[in-house]
């Protein structure tokens, strides 16, 4: 069975999961740019669960951020960005990313 998409408020901004606010992904970000960005995320996610010591949790929590803020979910609400700013903030995001993490 596949999974609904989440609810979202009605100005886009924001997604309601469990009956609470999260910040939305900035839906102006390309699908494959916005796609690498989740394995980031999401690789990040399971470094902070797998990490043996602390100086491997704070790896993996700045590869958390760093991916979050590329998506544009943590930072300047991506709304109040330029188009510019908003692209920007996605390409050297990910570029970071990709040199601090290759895959």
């Amino acid at each position: 069975m596949a999974k609904e998409p989440p609810e979202k408020t009605p100005d886009g901004h924001f997604v309601v999961i469990g009956g609470r606010r999260w910040r939305a992904t900035d839906p102006d970000i390309p699908e494959d740019v916005a796609a690498r960005l989740r394995r980031h995320l999401m690789a990040g996610r399971r470094g902070v669960r797998d990490a043996g010591d602390g100086a491997a949790e704070r790896v993996a929590r700045g590869r958390v951020h760093r991916a979050k803020v590329a998506l544009g979910e943590r930072g300047v609400p991506w709304w109040e960005e330029s188009a510019e700013a908003r692209r920007r903030r996605w390409e050297e995001g990910l570029a970071r990313l990709d040199a601090d993490h290759p895959e």
